[in-house]
Order: structure tokens, then sequence, then C-alpha cells
């Protein structure tokens, strides 16, 4: 059955068509269960895979956000004096 024939005409999946496309027997939502021990073990060696940043790695992107977190804040700045000016010529306030 294509994905197309399983939609009806609002594009939802029908039930049965979902079903049908589920292996027989599948343990469908169940985890495998593993001891602590194994479980440490198991973050252990996917710990040791991540790849770290070098110290300059993280100075360079921390001062990148500075520079950006500065920028935004000119920005928005800008924008409020330009906005809070115009709504005081439009409504005459503070003249």
């Amino acid at each position: 059955m294509t994905a197309r024939a399983a939609c009806d005409s609002g594009g939802a999946m029908r039930p049965q068509a979902a079903k049908e496309r589920i292996a027989p027997g599948a343990n469908v939502g169940m985890m495998a269960k593993t001891n602590p021990a194994d479980f440490i073990q198991q973050v252990r060696n996917e710990a040791a895979k991540v790849t770290w940043p070098t110290r300059k790695e993280t100075m360079v992107t921390t001062a990148m956000v500075f520079v950006m977190v500065i920028m935004a804040s000119l920005f928005f700045l800008l924008a409020d004096q330009l906005l809070r000016f115009g709504v005081s010529v439009v409504l005459g306030i503070g003249r």
C-alpha cells in the first residue's frame, strides 16, 4: 500500500493503515532492559566518543556570542528609540 493510498482526503493516516506497517508481534514502545552496571558502561563508552571543543574554540565561540548579544542590544535600542520618536510625533506627546 502506498503512502497516498493510506491517507484519506484530509491527509490523515487511517488507523488500520498505520497498523499495517507494524510487524506482527513487534514490541512497540518497549525498551531493552539492562542492568545498572551495563548502563554505566554504555554511558562511559558514549561519553568517550564525544569530540569536546578545545579551549580556543570555546573562547572564540564565547566571544562571538558576546559580540552578537551586543549587536542585538544596539539594534533593539535603535529600533525602540525610533518607534518611541515615531509614536510621539504621531500622537503629539512630549513636545
